[in-house]
């Protein structure tokens, strides 16, 4: 008699470490991806556009498993959508009263990206990424050079990794043909069951996780609302109701554990040539690890991110480190209430 294998429990899934599946190569995509267009602008002394090139080079983590050409096409349109997130917010953070009209902004572009991963089928799926580039672009310190250079910068660093993932193919024998884009399935994305609820709460909670982070942390001296309106993200990524659960309890818990990594390594104020060797071997550790567990992956991407704001902007390490996990809190406990009371047609 054959019995059926036990559901895994939520904690099982909460602590599950997947398998290596391939991490290296990834990470190795995306480790020199970003390596190579900080540590020019490092030479050239504009390592205040380290933001831009970053955010370019999200190209990289794009069709993970994917054959060359459909990893190609893939990242050539995530790439336009990223540097449009990055030019669009730059553009935003030169209005008056900016972060009001980032968190109205931030709510739609979190809606329409996500549309977008639907209608291109991207691998990671969601509007994260393009979220957080928006996000981060729009509370830079304002300058209307900001728009032209993060639009050349990001465009020209996602252009190298859609290079670099490719490289691969000197591999290979045989045809290399380059496929044209896919088809951008926009109208059936749309019609396709729970996309409209889904889209609904992406604007609902990015919007109150913004407004809240931003109220709840004037009160402190918080500065960094956005930080919220990523971690609310995050908290709805998912294809299933138990999976966006279980990633916004990992959000939450992998980043106060990823602040405490912060706290060893901020304090160093690591400049020029050494910050890019940190920010790099956090980004190859971030992908070694996100595919098997998400917490654990936080405790590389959550130094990263804040490494990546000291460089353009330094502040005090202790209230960053306080504002990181206070806004990861709201971020998540408000995607949770948005995915308890907007709850999708089947259930």
């Amino acid at each position: 008699m054959t019995t059926t294998p036990a559901h895994p429990s939520f904690l099982q899934e909460f602590f599950r470490f997947g398998p290596h599946a391939g991490a290296h190569r990834v990470a190795a995509r995306a480790g020199v991806s970003v390596f190579v267009p900080l540590t020019l602008l490092t030479v050239t002394g504009h390592l205040d556009w380290s933001a831009f090139a970053a955010f370019g080079a999200f190209t990289s983590l794009y069709g993970r498993a994917a054959p060359h050409a459909e990893r190609t096409a893939l990242q050539m349109t995530i790439a336009g959508v990223l540097v449009m997130a990055v030019t669009l917010g730059c553009a935003v953070g030169l209005l008056p009263h900016h972060q009001w009209w980032l968190i109205a902004a931030g709510a739609l572009v979190a809606a329409a990206a996500s549309l977008l991963s639907d209608a291109f089928r991207w691998h990671p799926p969601g509007p994260l990424f393009v979220v957080f580039a928006f996000t981060v672009c729009a509370t830079l310190p304002a300058a209307a050079s900001n728009v032209a250079a993060g639009f050349l910068v990001s465009a020209a660093s996602a252009a190298f990794s859609v290079l670099i993932g490719r490289v691969g193919l000197l591999r290979e024998t045989g045809e290399r043909r380059w496929i044209p884009l896919p088809r951008a399935r926009i109208r059936e994305a749309w019609q396709a069951e729970g996309t409209r609820v889904h889209l609904a709460r992406f604007v609902i909670a990015v919007g109150a996780a913004g407004v809240v982070g931003k109220l709840i942390g004037t009160q402190y001296g918080g500065s960094h609302p956005y930080w919220a309106m990523v971690a609310a993200v995050a908290g709805l990524s998912g294809a299933t109701h138990r999976a966006r659960m279980i990633r916004g309890g990992q959000r939450f818990v992998g980043t106060l554990f990823g602040v405490l990594a912060a706290a060893a390594i901020l304090p160093w104020h690591p400049q020029g040539f050494a910050a890019v060797l940190v920010i790099t071997a956090l980004q190859v550790g971030a992908e070694l690890l996100v595919g098997r567990n998400y917490a654990l992956a936080l405790l590389c991407i959550t130094p990263l991110a804040l490494m990546m704001g000291q460089i353009v902007h330094e502040v005090p390490v202790g209230p960053l480190l306080v504002d990181r996990a206070v806004e990861t809190l709201i971020g998540c406990g408000v995607a949770l209430v948005v995915l308890l009371v907007v709850r999708d047609p089947a259930h």
